[in-house]
């Protein structure tokens, strides 16, 4: 019965006008969306904003180029709000924004970072300015990406979380689409970084039909191996306060990495081209005169080849892979990542507290001191890894029908080693062949790039909407897209570095980015900067 309503009231909205892609549904349809049944949800409401009256919201400056100002520049556009309750304990909040000109006939799915909790409105505002209807949700539950205090008691909030809100939105989005426009997207797109990347490669894994053409950065999709790498970092540093390597040392570490083997690539520019063959030895820096700012005491010397090594199981193997060296120092690097202002302060060490304590363990009072790394993975695995966890390589389901995935990771990632993504990659080799695996899946590692993005490298080539859109060498959703819709695969790609990391100072830096496993290699003469001067490569 519930099904036959659904057809009622999309017939009876595709009966006041059938859109095309350049056509502009009159203003009272998107009223009319309210409605709308919808299976499993509704629709909260629906809004005609008139162009540029769609108010900032009020937790902005995140996101570069993000103020009052740009919701001005938004053209007209239908918003409707609908939740999603696909259990008991459900509350999915979901926002669909709809041209009401020029659409391009095309969805674009937002993924979020941390514990999620928020509707990124700048993305979704990016994309409506591109021509697409975009999508984001809160993934079930309303906090800061940080705050994972709604889990405590709520299994069914993180499965909403871990797997099932992506979805949800993405089937209601196109139900919607459909309804206003009368036709459903020609393609559907789907990017996020982080947990973003995550949420990708899970909506590839588990719901292969969902989107066309998916963009998943630096994933964080070995989700409890990940946060258990957190837990041991915490432990290594901090059980031991003479373990605890603190920010003002971090340039020294920088600088003998540098030291090393920053001219082994044969550009001396502090970026490393390839870090994973950079030999680097913390002993190096061991105090010989008293301790200062430019050395590393023992103690600290043993936990900071513990971060480069990654933590093992009690049989010897390996939880998730350590950091490369090359990602210490910078805005952005280890200092707000795994070292923090003092101890206990940093961002993995909120990630992995608030993962264990709300979500593994469920105490409130939970204490990092209090369990051994082993204990805390077989509780980790036991409890969340079937809803949180995207780290299949099958994804023959994927590539049947026609999808397309594009990974990208930063080298210099100092909250998800960069290794992780190479993991996943080659275990899809492995479980598919190489062949099969490259005839619709590419990984670029980006030299210099810390998590998502900034650091000394050039971290910009498209990856959020509103980037540089002149082609598709430049911007990698132009390269999605016309991988999906032309059959042309993506081959070396460019990455720009601002001034200051403001496109508004003009261009740092261009240099290509390189299908792994292949690598930018300098040809011998011209500006190191300039991306013309190098050539992609098969690495050492």
């Amino acid at each position: 019965m519930r099904k036959m309503l659904v057809v009622a009231a999309v017939l009876g909205l595709m009966a006041c006008g059938t859109y095309g892609q350049s056509a502009a549904p009159a203003g009272q349809n998107c009223d009319r969306l309210a409605q709308l049944e919808l299976p499993g949800a509704k629709i909260i409401s629906a809004q005609t904003f008139a162009a540029g009256a769609f108010p900032a919201p009020q937790n902005m400056a995140f996101w570069m180029g993000e103020s009052a100002a740009f919701y001005k520049t938004l053209g007209a556009f239908c918003l409707v709000s609908a939740e999603a309750k696909p259990s008991g304990d459900s509350s999915i909040k979901i926002e669909v924004w709809m041209p009401l000109e020029g659409w391009n006939g095309k969805l674009l799915g937002e993924g979020n970072g941390g514990f999620a909790g928020e509707i990124g409105h700048f993305g979704l505002g990016n994309a409506l300015k591109q021509g697409f209807a975009a999508v984001g949700t809160d993934t079930g539950h309303s906090a800061v990406g940080t705050d994972a205090s709604w889990a405590i008691g709520h299994p069914e909030k993180v499965a909403d979380y871990g797997y099932r809100g992506i979805h949800e939105m993405t089937r209601i989005a196109k139900v919607l689409i459909q309804a206003f426009y009368g036709s459903a997207p020609q393609h559907s797109y789907f990017g996020g970084c982080s947990n973003g990347g995550r949420q990708a490669l899970m909506e590839a894994q588990r719901f292969p039909e969902d989107y066309d053409g998916i963009l998943a950065g630096a994933p964080a999709n070995y989700f409890t191996h990940l946060l258990t790498k957190a837990l041991a970092d915490a432990q290594a540093t901090t059980l031991d306060p003479s373990s605890y390597i603190p920010s003002s040392k971090l340039p020294a570490i920088a600088g003998a990495v540098n030291a090393a083997c920053d001219a082994q690539d044969g550009v001396a520019d502090g970026i490393l081209n390839e870090p994973n063959r950079c030999k680097f030895d913390p002993a190096v820096l061991l105090c010989k005169e008293g301790d200062s700012e430019k050395c590393l005491t023992a103690p600290q010397i043993i936990a900071l080849k513990k971060l480069y090594a990654g933590p093992s199981d009690a049989k010897g193997n390996l939880i998730f892979p350590g950091y490369v060296p090359g990602a210490e120092e910078g805005r952005g690097g280890w200092a707000t990542w795994i070292t923090g202002p003092a101890p206990g302060k940093s961002l993995l060490f909120a990630f992995g507290g608030g993962y264990f304590s709300n979500m593994v363990y469920e105490k409130a009072d939970w204490n990092y001191r209090d369990t051994t790394v082993d204990d805390a993975l077989k509780a980790a695995e036991a409890k969340t890894s079937k809803v949180l966890d995207a780290n299949d390589a099958n994804l023959a389901a994927f590539k049947a029908r026609g999808g397309k995935l594009i990974l990208y990771h930063g080298w210099d990632d100092p909250a998800i080693s960069a290794l992780n993504s190479i993991n996943y990659f080659g275990s899809v080799g492995s479980r598919m062949g190489g062949t099969e695996r490259d005839a619709f899946a590419r990984l670029y590692m980006m030299p210099g790039v810390q998590h998502c993005a900034g650091g000394p490298g050039p971290a910009s080539f498209g990856q959020y909407p509103g980037e540089d859109r002149r082609d598709a060498q430049h911007n990698v959703q132009l390269a999605l897209e016309q991988w999906v819709e032309k059959g042309i695969a993506p081959a070396a790609m460019v990455a720009t570095k601002y001034v200051d990391d403001d496109p508004g100072k003009g261009v740092k830096m261009t240099r290509p980015l390189c299908p792994y496993p292949q690598v930018a290699k300098y040809k011998g003469s011209g500006d190191t900067n300039d991306a013309g001067n190098f050539v992609c490569a098969a690495g050492k």
